[in-house]
């Protein structure tokens, strides 16, 4: 079973459950169903060989005390390797087992077919109940399917549910809130909700590329100056299909994104050199949440600063609360640091829907499909 437990650890604990929590219901119906169990996930980016700081036993004690059960774990070199595979071959029926860190073995990204082969030789049958991790065709998400009676697990199925009310006839008005640093990582979902949303209101980081790219001011925000064509094109195309790219007015600046450092509120687009813009400032807090009122269906992708520093998470919790106040509108939130601002703001159980996967969300919006949804489309 692959399951995404790529969650954050802290002093040797886990410090966010909730992909865990989100992985808990269909384990707990396959085993009152009889299943043994064998359960991967990658954590963190381990280069292809073990790496103490991404060993999985955290993961393993946590998930135990929310089964209330034993979770068999033991450091190996890899998911593929002898140690590991004499480990699984020890598994008593019922029992539930965790594989080291998928990516401590190379072959995992490069998806290639022996790893998947020792992967399909510790069971029966495969679920796919990791939806934060079924765009990356890899060796533990697409390749065991395809050697295996496979299926989609709960978590997965609820997922593309909720997105799938996004690329097929949302309710309008249909409100897109992008953030995060790169224009390059959220290109290809603004060209395609340029034909379906009816605003677009951006944020973070990637919001400086823009007003860079039109000639504005932006001091030493992070920018990058190779998109500049493509961010004047995107701003051309959405006003050429009256769409509304909304970029934040002000920004709350600073040196260094410090939580003591010294903060001042200047124009989005004429930041003074020595600053970085690191929040969007009040002024923009007012006009994206006005934005957001009347809205039927809402998306919201990506912090609008830094968000896990203090003194630069004001904007991401202002549309934290305005998206949770849409009574009646259906709302989605993705991406692990809007997922946070929902969850520190206590608001979760007010948005319609809390996905697990950030840039998963972001290529299933964008493709309509997953690699790690085709294949077992295929196997069905």
């Amino acid at each position: 079973m692959r399951l995404d437990l790529n969650v954050p650890l802290e002093d040797g604990r886990v410090a966010d459950d909730t992909r865990l929590r989100a992985s808990v219901p269909t384990v707990e119906e396959l085993l009152r169903r009889g299943a043994t169990l064998v359960l991967m996930s990658h954590l963190g980016r381990p280069k292809g060989a073990p790496d103490d700081a991404y060993r999985l036993g955290p993961v393993a004690a946590r998930l135990s005390e929310l089964l209330g059960r034993e979770v068999r774990y033991l450091a190996t070199p890899g998911p593929g390797s002898p140690e590991q595979q004499a480990f699984v071959a020890e598994a008593p029926p019922g029992s539930v087992t965790l594989l080291e860190n998928t990516r401590f073995d190379a072959r995992e990204t490069k998806n290639d077919p022996e790893l998947a082969r020792v992967l399909a030789g510790y069971a029966d049958a495969y679920v796919n109940d990791a939806f934060g991790s079924a765009h990356r065709a890899h060796a533990s998400t697409e390749g065991v399917a395809r050697l295996l009676p496979s299926a989609a697990g709960r978590l997965m199925l609820r997922e593309v549910e909720a997105l799938s009310r996004l690329v097929d006839g949302p309710e309008r008005p249909f409100v897109v809130v992008l953030g995060g640093a790169k224009v390059s990582d959220k290109l290809g979902v603004i060209e395609s909700l340029l034909d379906s949303a009816d605003a677009l209101l951006v944020g973070g980081a990637m919001a400086y590329t823009f007003v860079a790219a039109q000639g504005g001011e932006v001091g030493d925000s992070l920018v990058e100056e190779d998109m500049y064509d493509t961010a004047r094109d995107v701003l051309e195309r959405a006003a050429s299909a009256d769409v509304p790219l909304r970029l934040p007015p002000d920004s709350v600046c600073a040196r260094e994104p410090d939580p003591g450092a010294e903060r001042s509120v200047h124009p989005s687009d004429a930041i003074p050199a020595g600053l970085k813009g690191l929040d969007i400032g009040p002024a923009a807090r007012e006009a994206f949440a006005g934005a957001l009122q009347g809205a039927r269906t809402v998306f919201w992708n990506g912090p609008m600063g830094v968000f896990e520093v203090e003194g630069f998470d004001a904007g991401t919790l202002a549309v934290a609360r305005a998206v949770a106040s849409l009574a009646g509108a259906y709302t989605v939130v993705g991406g692990g640091d809007s997922v946070a601002a929902v969850n520190r703001a206590g608001l979760a159980d007010a948005v319609s829907h809390v996905s697990t996967g950030g840039g998963a969300s972001l290529e299933f919006i964008e493709n309509g499909d997953l690699p790690g949804l085709a294949v077992l489309r295929d196997d069905a």
